[in-house]
């Protein structure tokens, strides 16, 4: 099959986005002379980041003292209004805005420039990128990493070379860090074999579904940033909105749902669409054009849900560890800070066995603020008036009752289907809501077809006897991309995987009750292109 090429780094970097491209920057800053790489699944740079953020600045400070100077600088647009509301399904109040979720001195980003722009500079620093490239499984000898095998290029549907087969490369390095984002499969595999999750409580998740709008400038208010709860969603079930006014006549919409939900019928995809028909969002995107979609599992778990975050020979740095604060809706800033940690110690000890980045981050202000948080989320297993009740009471004390709430485990949130009616959501109109393959064209997602599946069944007889049977296949609901289906045929029930479709949001790998849906890393470059925006 070819032979493997065998290259070897200082470091080895897995991500190229604000935590891993962070990492780099600062180490080259420390020790120009160290040799870095950055590997990044996605064909280019910030392809894989679905654009509109809100960005909190100080690790940006820290990091590129000079940035509101740069000339290069990427779009960053200062928030000049915050609103939150409580919906009901036609009208809306106005609530305080918690003070987790204040955006004084807060900047809206693209977030796939913001990307760019970071690895811009770890380029001109000496840092070698390479977008395209998938990290497809760890190198482990003598249970220390050592670096990752990327990806084989050319397999066919047989993992078998094809015509234009090109074979996998070895990437060494003395130190390697984990930068994949939320549940990367790399960083998944790696907890796994070292444990690093024992002495942690489960890590809970959420889908974060956004696009991005042109509208008319007369309705546009840069700067402006609002936030939602209750209506379209049920009392039981965690989430909101979110709404970022930027650029040129830019919007970014979107809704996120905690993956603790139980109703298997509920479909997060026709929430959000049904959310858009509220008046306050019609208002807002009359005569818009919806320019972009897409869709991402986030980390919600926080402190009491941090793994170990050192293993020998590796670093797990940004939302790969879990360093979203949910109740401040921001995971950027603790991403960069994480990956500057990072970069500090391995630095200080460039050819030592690193020790101390995990007790670093606990003692630091990342810790320091997710700790102060950490009962706020959890605190929604009471509903949405009894976590707003916890929340103010958390807040009021910063944190230190003497006690830390747990979490559920997602996929064992679900219920049996036979306990619910379905769901019946509004008909897409065409011009507020959109039905999901139209949206999922906005992705730009490719796939090349014949190449070993990255979607895979662990038992392929369990979709239908349990998920389809027991569960009434969430699977075709909670998927953003429509990957998931089942077809009747001769009046028999067949489960059908469009891998094509995957827009690498990691869902299934999470709320899949049998946890026997397994997400592999497909061939690099493939998956969504969120760049343009």
């Amino acid at each position: 099959m070819g032979e493997r090429e065998s290259i070897h780094f200082d470091v080895l970097i897995i991500g190229a986005g604000p935590a891993g491209l962070s990492t780099a920057i600062r180490l080259k800053q420390l020790q120009p002379n160290l040799e870095v790489c950055v590997i990044e699944k996605s064909a280019q740079i910030g392809g894989h980041l679905v654009s509109g953020a809100v960005l909190e600045i100080g690790a940006l400070n820290d990091l590129l003292p000079q940035w509101q100077q740069d000339d290069q600088k990427p779009l960053m647009e200062p928030v000049t209004q915050d609103l939150f509301y409580y919906f009901t399904e036609k009208g809306k109040t106005r609530l305080p805005t918690p003070p987790q979720m204040r955006n004084d001195g807060n900047y809206i980003i693209s977030l796939s420039q913001f990307a760019r722009y970071l690895a811009t500079h770890a380029e001109s620093l000496g840092v070698q990128i390479f977008p395209g490239f998938s990290a497809d499984r760890p190198i482990i000898e003598k249970r220390q990493l050592k670096g990752v095998m990327t990806g084989d290029m050319g397999l066919n549907a047989l993992g078998e070379p094809g015509e234009n087969y090109q074979p996998g490369m070895a990437l060494y390095a003395k130190t390697t860090v984990l930068a994949e984002g939320a549940r990367g499969s790399l960083t998944k595999s790696l907890i796994q074999t070292f444990k690093l999750d024992q002495h942690a409580q489960p890590q809970t998740y959420a889908i974060g579904l956004k696009e991005v709008w042109d509208i008319p400038k007369k309705q546009h208010r840069p700067g402006a940033v609002w936030h939602s709860i209750g209506w379209p969603l049920d009392p039981k079930t965690y989430g909101g909105s979110f709404v970022y006014q930027y650029g040129a006549q830019k919007v970014s919409i979107g809704y996120v749902i905690g993956l603790d939900y139980e109703n298997p019928y509920l479909n997060p995809y026709e929430i959000f669409q049904q959310f858009k028909l509220h008046p306050l969002c019609k208002h807002l995107l009359k005569k818009g054009q919806r320019i972009a979609y897409g869709a991402r599992a986030l980390t919600e778990g926080g402190w009491q849900s941090l793994p170990q975050l050192e293993l020998p020979g590796g670093l797990i740095v940004g939302c790969a560890g879990g360093m979203v604060n949910t109740p401040k809706i921001k995971g950027i800033h603790n991403a960069m800070k994480s990956g500057m940690i990072a970069a500090d110690l391995i630095a200080k000890y460039p050819n030592k066995k690193l020790k101390g980045y995990d007790q670093a981050i606990r003692n630091s202000a990342i810790g320091q603020e997710l700790k102060r948080v950490r009962n706020i989320r959890p605190g929604f297993k009471y509903g949405l008036w009894g976590g707003l009740l916890n929340a103010a009471f958390e807040t009021i004390t910063f944190g230190y009752a003497p006690w830390t709430m747990r979490h559920h485990v997602d996929h064992l949130a679900t219920k049996k289907a036979d306990q619910f009616q379905p769901i019946k959501y509004p008909k897409h109109d065409g011009v507020y809501s959109f039905d999901l393959l139209t949206s999922v064209r906005l992705t730009a997602t490719y796939h090349q077809e014949n190449q070993p599946a990255h979607l895979v069944l662990k038992d392929p007889k369990k979709a239908i006897a349990y998920n389809y049977k027991v569960f009434a296949s969430p699977e075709t609901r909670y998927c953003p991309a429509g990957v998931y289906e089942v077809v009747i045929e001769k009046g028999k029930p067949r489960f059908q995987i469009n891998a094509q479709n995957c827009i690498h949001c990691k869902t299934c790998d999470i709320k899949d009750m049998s946890q026997n849906i397994e997400w592999k890393t497909p061939q690099g470059g493939d998956g969504p292109n969120y760049s343009e925006t």
